[in-house]
């Protein structure tokens, strides 16, 4: 109730600045289980995309908004809760297997799961290879996937900018992609990358961005000269 009660609130707010164009919405399945797989290219992303979308999308934020100390942090949890974000420990590995759990769950109940494949924001406004976690979703629970390209908000806000401008945005909800289910026992990792590879695809030819067959975060670990994590 509280995530429609922010869209309600906040999204004629939101559209009045943002001026989102939207076009396929019909590509959402009315009912039932879909994952939204889309580009990443701002924070302000993952309020285009509810105000867009005719139902509630579920999505995964990293650990640090949770785990804040303090009236600051405590408020963060309760909004990101109640908006439908719940936490992931982006460092990979074993440690994302209980977000994937939760994720795995809100598909098995019918909800919609929304994902960018990328990992996190572009550092430069291309397109970069796309992480297997949303395939592997889609054939462990036979799911629907939506490719979906967002296009102009990192124009309204670049890195480092915490407020956004004002501005024209765009999201495509591309041509659902059929998964069917597949046991976990049964799945090859050629099935899912090639998955993967489909979906980037899409969302590439959407949002016209350049395609970099490289993960965003080795650019950025690159650049902080941090560990990468694991796929």
């Amino acid at each position: 109730m509280l995530y429609w009660f922010f869209v309600k609130l906040l999204g004629p707010l939101a559209r009045i600045w943002f001026k989102p164009t939207v076009e396929g919405t019909g590509n959402i399945p009315k009912q039932g289980a879909a994952i939204i797989a889309s580009n990443h290219l701002a924070v302000i992303d993952d309020a285009l995309l509810p105000i867009t979308c005719p139902r509630m999308i579920h999505f995964m934020g990293k650990a640090e908004y949770f785990n804040g100390k303090g009236i600051k942090g405590k408020f963060k949890k309760w909004w990101f809760s109640s908006v439908g974000v719940f936490p992931v420990d982006r460092s990979g590995g074993s440690k994302s297997l209980g977000a994937m759990e939760t994720a795995r769950s809100i598909l098995e109940h019918g909800h919609i799961f929304g994902i960018h494949p990328e990992g996190t924001r572009s550092p430069d406004g291309r397109l970069y290879r796309g992480h297997t976690g949303a395939a592997r979703l889609a054939f462990e629970t036979g799911t629907t996937v939506v490719p979906t390209a967002i296009i102009g908000t990192r124009q309204l806000q670049e890195p480092g900018h915490v407020l956004p401008h004002k501005g024209r945005t765009k999201v495509i909800f591309g041509k659902p992609i059929t998964v069917p289910y597949v046991p976990v026992n049964s799945l090859t990792h050629e099935e899912i990358r090639n998955l993967t590879d489909r979906i980037m695809q899409e969302i590439q030819e959407m949002s016209g961005q350049r395609y970099v067959d490289v993960y965003a975060q080795v650019i950025k670990a690159h650049e902080n000269k941090e560990e990468l994590p694991d796929d």
